[in-house]
């Protein structure tokens, strides 16, 4: 097994593919972690347990000054017995005190892993994963915490998550649980992590920790533009191709806060769970608390190996659509052509323009439903407006699959409209305080989703739509964040469940909706990438990466994403230009290498297309065909970095798993007159294979492409570009 426990030296070992992972029980009964790193072949890890002399630390009751928990590396920090770092739990008893001391009472060790119930997680068969589920225990107020770890045999990566059971007589209030803690003897440590905006999302940022806690997160109640639920701790001298690095990933897409704290002896703590900002739970006697899912990925390859560690693990353990090892249908979207001004006469002009260019699938945006002629009213009255669409969706539909398309829609279930039947007869289901306003954001306020008979509602009205039609794709958007987060059926003392409540009904309208449609394709947005985070993946096997789809900006968009989540995960679509976004203007086949890096799909009016235009959409759908399945399945090489000033040309490359084949993305975001010759080296290919290039049919040995590199041509014009395919012969 991936998993064992030495009775001897009491010390737990997770070998999870070549990373190492090690804690023991103390002699005092606390569980101090030991190790994590390179795989280490021996489990005789208890010498790294270094009590400290003279720390001027007081010690936790029944242990000595040189145990303090303010100096021992902790798997699970405790609260008020003397660990002064940020502590993974608080407990608030009846008595009103938050003091907890939890030691070790038990652990079990089994093939497989379990499902988190209501919660997304990561899957494996028991060959592929084993988990330790070890139980901490707090005498005191009789509160038991298990912290669970499953280890994947084939990947660095190990998954942790977290259960608090009241065994007590009397209700307990969980004011704060981490899904998952992480300390370092050696914390002087460079913090990655992935800050951004509404149409610049996921830029990468990166600087050493200092001794002070920093907070990444989020309490918009969704994981955010702002931030993403990530982090990363490298050595500072670890590159995109080497060095050490340790992510994590949190699989939840509501309020989360991770901290990074570096203490006096340059020990730092790391963790992440749900923001206990906006966080408290009630647990009556004999209930149980599940807090969600986090993702350890440990690499010695540089950050491009963590990156492809997580995809792996995203796509094979994650993802569960029937979609996931398929190619995604081109689909060309009536946004940008239309925004609400549409009949079902426009809608088939775009879909037959579609259908002689190859694209698969039209896809209905906002406006189709209620009265919604614009963003003011409507949302909530999920059914069809005849006077836009006359003879309803099935009619349209049917259409336009007589025309060889798919068809999709786009909903926004969440949200409601003031303007709305729906609002007319329920007031209370919107999210609200009682005697204060209700903030507004594009002109519409969030559906309380904690509530059964909203999701129910929701559940039954979509059905409705979706059996009325042949409806093979849904996008579901969420284009504003929490505000007056209170339910009108919560009692006072429970307000600040509804967050996390919201999240869980949100999420079990998803399940209930896979489980009657297993084969609907849906993507995910939140005012694009606003909600594009691990747990989402595990409803939907791809998320709109940002509404700003302006090809250059995209290169720095979908770079930071692709520093933890998939290509095959990235709506990436070509517009209009000028850029809506940006204003922009960018050559039509560069604007194709970009989005052909992701799911690929097209926002623009088809019927205003010149023949020059027509023909370049024709070799991208071509393209698009031949190559995808090296974007989706292959191994992704950042080889330069769109956020270093210096960079004068934007290049990845997607090579087979085999070594079979690979493909060269390269973009000049501007021109630089006389400007530099440099060449590149490429990765994943065989040494000894001899690869042609497609284009220019000259051939080259493995070796020389990595190690001489290839000669990246000088581009005249800003937004230039070019792909270039090596097959080896």
């Amino acid at each position: 097994m991936a998993i064992s426990f030495n009775e001897t030296n009491k010390v737990f070992k997770l070998d999870a593919g070549a990373s190492t992972y090690a804690f023991m029980i103390e002699p005092n009964g606390y569980v101090a972690h030991l190790y994590y790193g390179p795989e280490v072949a021996s489990d005789a890890f208890a010498y790294l347990y270094r009590p400290m002399e003279r720390a001027f630390s007081p010690a936790a009751p029944g242990t000595t000054a040189p145990e303090s928990r303010d100096v021992i590396l902790q798997e699970f920090g405790t609260n008020g017995v003397g660990d002064f770092h940020a502590p993974s739990i608080i407990v608030r008893q009846g008595n009103g005190h938050t003091v907890t001391d939890f030691k070790y009472r038990s652990h079990q060790i089994r093939k497989g892993k379990p499902a988190l119930p209501g919660l997304p997680a990561t899957f494996g068969s028991d060959d592929d994963v084993d988990t330790l589920e070890l139980s901490l225990y707090d005498e005191a107020s009789d509160v038991e915490i298990l912290l669970r770890y499953s280890a994947f045999r084939k990947y660095n990566a190990i998954a942790r998550s977290v259960q608090v059971v009241n065994h007590s007589a009397e209700t307990v209030h969980l004011e704060k649980i981490a899904s998952a803690a992480l300390d370092f003897a050696d914390g002087l440590l460079d913090l990655i992590h992935l800050p951004g905006a509404w149409a610049r999302e996921r830029s990468v940022e990166r600087h050493p920790v200092n001794h002070s806690r920093t907070v990444l997160e989020s309490v918009r109640g969704l994981s955010s533009h702002q931030q993403n639920p990530f982090f990363a701790l490298a050595t500072p001298e670890t590159t995109e191709r080497n060095g050490e690095i340790f992510g994590a990933a949190l699989l939840y897409s509501g309020n989360f806060a991770a901290e990074i704290e570096l203490d006096q002896f340059n020990q730092l703590r790391a963790q992440i769970g749900i923001n206990e900002r906006t966080f408290e739970w009630t647990l009556a006697p004999g209930e149980s608390f599940t807090a969600p899912e986090v993702l350890l990925v440990y690499s010695r390859d540089g950050i491009g190996g963590m990156s492809r560690t997580f995809h792996d693990m995203f796509r094979n353990h994650l993802i569960r659509s029937y979609w996931k090892d398929l190619k995604r249908p081109i689909l060309v979207n009536n946004w940008e052509a239309t925004y609400f001004d549409f009949d079902a006469k426009k809608l088939l002009s775009i879909a037959r323009d579609a259908a002689d260019l190859g694209i698969e699938m039209l896809v209905l945006d906002d406006g189709w439903f209620g009265r919604r002629n614009d963003d003011r009213s409507s949302l909530g009255d999920w059914f069809v407006n005849e006077e836009k669409l006359d003879g309803g969706l099935g009619k349209l539909v049917k259409e336009v699959n007589q025309l060889g398309l798919k068809f999709g829609l786009w909903f926004e279930p969440e949200m409601i409209s003031r303007e709305s039947e729906l609002f007319r007869a329920h007031p209370d289901w919107c999210l609200h305080v009682p005697g204060r306003g209700a903030s507004e954001g594009r002109n519409q306020l969030v559906l309380d989703m904690s509530r059964p008979e909203v999701v129910d509602y929701l559940y039954e009205t979509i059905c409705k739509v979706l059996d009325s039609a042949n409806i093979e794709y849904i996008k579901w958007d969420a284009n504003r964040h929490l505000t007056e987060v209170g339910s009108a059926v919560m009692p006072a003392d429970r307000q600040k469940e509804v967050s996390h409540r919201y999240v869980l009904g949100m999420y079990e309208l998803h399940e209930r909706l896979l489980k009657r449609y297993p084969k609907l394709l849906i993507e995910g947005c939140s005012g694009g990438g606003g909600r594009f985070d691990a747990g989402m993946l595990y409803y939907v096997p791809q998320i709109w990466t940002s509404d700003d789809t302006d090809a250059i900006e995209r290169l720095k968009i979908q770079y930071g994403t692709s520093l933890v989540y998939p290509c095959s995960t990235m709506g990436a679509h070509i517009s209009d230009c000028p850029n809506h976004q940006t204003g922009r203007i960018n050559p039509f086949a560069t604007r194709g290498y970009v989005a052909l890096s992701g799911t690929f799909g097209y926002e623009l009016d088809l019927n205003k297309m010149n023949d020059e235009e027509r023909a370049e959409i024709r070799k991208q759908v071509a393209a698009y065909h031949k190559y995808n399945h090296l974007v989706a399945q292959g191994d992704l090489y950042r080889l330069t970095d769109p956020f270093n000033p210096g960079t004068v040309v934007v290049i990845w490359e997607h090579a087979a798993k085999d070594g079979s084949e690979a493909l060269v993305t390269m973009v000049q975001p501007r021109n630089v007159p006389n400007g530099q010759l440099f060449r590149v080296r490429l990765c994943g290919l065989d040494p000894a294979g001899v690869y042609k290039e497609e284009k220019s049919g000259v051939c080259y040995t493995g070796e020389m492409l990595m190690n001489a590199g290839l000669n990246v041509p000088r581009y005249e014009r800003d937004g230039a570009g070019e792909l270039f395919h090596f097959v080896r012969i």
